[in-house]
C-alpha cells in the first residue's frame, strides 16, 4: 500500500517560502537556497550521491497530493509534474482554474482532504504519494492520513515567509526513521506513529 510523505524544504527558523511569497513570486524572495540540495551548480537535478538518491525518491512517486495554492503558482507544472506522468491531485472547496482543463492528470477533489488522499494513494498503488504543500500537510496530519514527514533541513535563518507548521491543533509524537547529512541540508524522515 502506499505511504503518503509530506516532502519539504525548510530553513533552520522553520520557513518553507521566504517573504513575497505568490504568483508572480513562487516561494518568495531568497527561495533557491531551499532547494540548492537538489540541484547541481548549473541548475541541473542532482543524479547522484546523497541528494540524487533523495531525488530519485521523488521522481519514483506513483502520485502527487498538493495543495492548491502551491498547485496554482506553478501553472500545476504544466500538468504534469517535472515530466513524472502520474496523477496530481488537489484538494480543493473551489473548482479548478480554465487552464487545468487542459491537464489530464490533474484532479481537484472537493470531498476533502481524507478523500483527496485516499485517491492518490490507490492511484500510487505501492509507490508513495509525494505530498506538498504547507496547508495540505497540515490538514492531512489532522485527519489522520499523513504517513510521514521528510524534511530537508537547510542551514540558512530565513527570518520571515510562510512557516510550514505555523498553526497544529495539537502536539504530534515523530518516530526518526532516517536522517542524511549533507553539505547543502540534513534531511530528516519521521514517521507519524498511529
Amino acid at each position: 500500500m502506499a505511504v503518503a510523505v509530506l516532502d519539504m524544504s525548510m530553513s533552520l527558523d522553520g520557513y518553507i517560502a521566504g517573504p513575497n511569497d505568490g504568483p508572480g513570486n513562487p516561494g518568495g524572495d531568497g527561495f533557491a537556497p531551499l532547494h540548492a540540495w537538489a540541484f547541481t551548480p548549473e541548475g541541473e537535478v542532482r543524479t547522484s550521491g546523497p541528494g540524487g538518491e533523495l531525488m530519485a525518491e521523488v521522481a519514483a512517486a506513483g502520485a502527487i497530493l498538493v495543495g492548491r495554492r502551491t498547485a496554482e503558482q506553478v501553472d500545476h507544472w504544466g500538468g504534469d509534474h517535472h515530466g513524472q506522468g502520474v496523477p496530481i491531485f488537489v484538494p480543493s472547496h473551489r473548482p479548478p482554474g480554465p487552464s487545468v482543463a487542459g491537464y489530464p492528470l490533474v484532479t481537484y477533489v472537493s470531498s476533502g482532504i481524507a478523500d483527496a488522499m485516499a485517491r492518490a494513494k490507490a492511484a500510487a498503488g505501492d509507490r508513495r504519494v509525494h505530498v506538498i504543500g504547507a496547508y495540505t500537510g497540515r490538514r492531512a496530519i489532522e485527519e489522520g492520513v499523513l504517513d510521514e514527514v521528510q524534511i530537508h533541513l537547510v542551514p540558512v535563518l530565513f527570518g520571515g515567509g510562510r512557516r510550514l507548521f505555523d498553526v497544529l491543533p495539537a502536539r504530534v509524537e515523530l518516530e526518526v526513521v532516517r536522517v542524511v547529512d549533507t553539505p547543502e541540508a540534513t534531511h530528516i524522515r519521521y514517521r507519524i506513529p498511529r
